[in-house]
């Protein structure tokens, strides 16, 4: 079946530009699908998507070409330096049809401020190529091009103007990409506006793009420092520039953002926690973990009280599964039960991503990272998608900092990685740091019908709906026409199908004057409708 993503015809413009100029067209798509597995390496679900465009594998074979097309965020792609040595012309096509690839890469998986600007980043990098290749000198040759890549040919922010350097082809087509790119950050922006719907005990929770650690979609950049540093200019002092336009976030004094720790709730009573946990609907395997977890370390506290030796017990755990299947609520009942346990001092969840650990230099993700360990110690620090880490040498920093963070405050924190199961396998093995820390891993299997109808039923009484017998056989058809692939959304599912049905039950009684309150409570079959992009 062809895909139907934007991507698959960008690659295939990629490749028939790359032919047109010269260049062989299987390395043109090879450099494209690399291109755009970078741009959306974090994005939920990106990979199911990028393998559907692409024809090609699955989560392992995306991580791979994200990790190979990394340094063209920066810098022209190989193909490109090439061409701008032999043919202006074709090199210019082939910077279009690449920068195309950048933007259809936005919208892979569930598109966020970090994607839109990773795309937006890596279209300035080809572009910027061309306007500056009337500069380079005769001996330059594309090897030294592409063995170069942290800084673009012309240094620029992605969101600046071409340079005088570029003819005003290259002019119009930077406009016109950078100006869809934009629009890309502005529906981000708009979701990202949204108010954020109450938490339902659920891990159904938005995410937000807009969380500590964000990229500025600001086409005017961040606000400036008192000392700006020049666009291009390495800053001397350790700390990124903070200029307008560069695409970095100043980082912010610490004295000046640092506010006082919220006051600690008291400790729930385990038998409580437990109860919660046995209470979400389905996760059967995962409550019997965490079930054999705590009479586990019940046990060693009793043998230690008993003055017998205790066998090294690591706490911190690997959740894998897909989207909505409970893996946050999950962590923050972990946090609680292990504070009931003694095992921690706060029992607090730290949820962060790749953004909040990773820095835009080198030397400051070790920071970045020391201080989110830090926030979290006491409780749980959760790292989300954490197979986003893994490739590159500023995850790598941030990976071997959580390692010795980890080794530090054994005595008074957790850590638990979440993601896809293959990803997620393939993160913990590579480094022997990370497999001696996380020896447990638990699945978290995607709901079935019975649960999901269950789980839609639980959201709309909590917001004082009724549903009816012929309600859950609707429910039951949407089901039965979505494709449960990895980027199903599982509860999120149920949730988007309730608030859809919530605004087309708001649209039906907009002309009853004085609806009653059993109208106002009831959903009828004709509220549901599929999502965007089912059947």
């Amino acid at each position: 079946m062809t895909s139907t993503h934007p991507l698959a015809g960008a690659l295939d413009r990629l490749a028939a530009a790359g032919r047109a100029a010269g260049a062989d067209p299987a390395t043109a798509r090879a450099e494209g699908e690399s291109l755009a597995a970078t741009i959306a390496e974090a994005a939920t679900g990106a990979f199911a998507d990028w393998g559907a465009a692409t024809g090609g594998g699955g989560a392992e074979e995306f991580m791979v070409a994200a990790s190979r097309g990394r340094r063209w965020r920066v810098g022209p792609t190989p193909t490109l330096a090439a061409l701008l040595d032999t043919d202006p012309a074709g090199a210019r096509a082939y910077a279009s049809a690449l920068a195309e690839v950048c933007r259809a890469a936005a919208s892979l998986g569930q598109p966020s401020a970090r994607t839109a600007e990773n795309a937006r980043t890596a279209a300035a990098a080809q572009l910027s190529a061309i306007g500056a290749s009337g500069d380079r000198s005769p001996g330059s040759s594309a090897e030294e091009a592409s063995t170069a890549p942290l800084t673009p040919a012309v240094p620029v922010a992605p969101s600046e103007p071409p340079s005088e350097a570029m003819t005003d082809a290259v002019r119009g087509l930077w406009s016109q990409v950078m100006g869809e790119l934009e629009t890309v950050g502005a529906r981000v922006r708009e979701v990202s506006s949204s108010p954020e719907p109450p938490p339902r005990g659920l891990d159904l929770g938005p995410v937000d793009p807009w969380a500590p650690g964000r990229f500025t979609m600001d086409p005017q950049g961040p606000p400036s420092s008192p000392d700006p540093v020049p666009p291009g200019v390495p800053p001397t002092n350790g700390t990124a520039p903070t200029t307008p336009g560069n695409g970095i976030p100043a980082t912010p004094d610490a004295e000046t953002t640092a506010t006082p720790p919220p006051e600690l709730p008291p400790a729930r009573p385990l038998a409580e926690l437990l109860a919660e946990l046995d209470a979400l609907t389905g996760l059967r395997a995962v409550k019997a973990e965490i079930h054999r977890q705590v009479a586990l370390l019940q046990v060693e506290a009793k043998r230690k009280e008993a003055g017998l030796k205790t066998p090294a017990i690591t706490r911190h755990l690997v959740f894998v599964g897909n989207p909505g299947t409970g893996k946050t609520t999950v962590a923050r009942l972990v946090g609680g039960i292990y504070r009931a346990l003694g095992l921690l001092t706060k029992g607090q969840l730290i949820e962060v991503d790749r953004s909040e650990l990773v820095a835009g230099y080198l030397g400051q993700t070790a920071i970045k990272t020391a201080e989110v360990v830090a926030s979290a110690v006491g409780g749980v620090l959760f790292i989300d998608e954490a197979y986003a880490l893994a490739g590159d040498q500023y995850g790598t920093e941030a990976i071997d900092t959580l390692v010795k963070e980890m080794e530090d405050r054994r005595d008074d924190l957790v850590v638990i990685v979440a993601g896809y199961p293959v990803p997620m396998a393939v993160f913990v093995a590579q480094n022997p740091g990370l497999a001696s820390r996380f020896r447990t891993t638990i699945e978290f299997a995607d709901y079935t019908d019975d649960e999901l109808v269950s789980i839609f039923e639980s959201l709309a009484a909590a917001d004082d709906y009724d549903v009816d017998d012929a309600v859950r056989a609707r429910f039951r058809e949407l089901l039965t026409g979505t494709e449960r692939g990895p980027s199903f959304g599982n509860g999120r599912f149920a949730r988007n199908v309730l608030e859809a049905a919530i605004g087309a039950h708001a649209w039906r009684l907009r002309d009853v004057a004085a609806p009653d309150i059993q109208a106002l409570r009831a959903l009828t079959p004709e509220d549901l409708t599929p999502e965007e992009g089912t059947s």
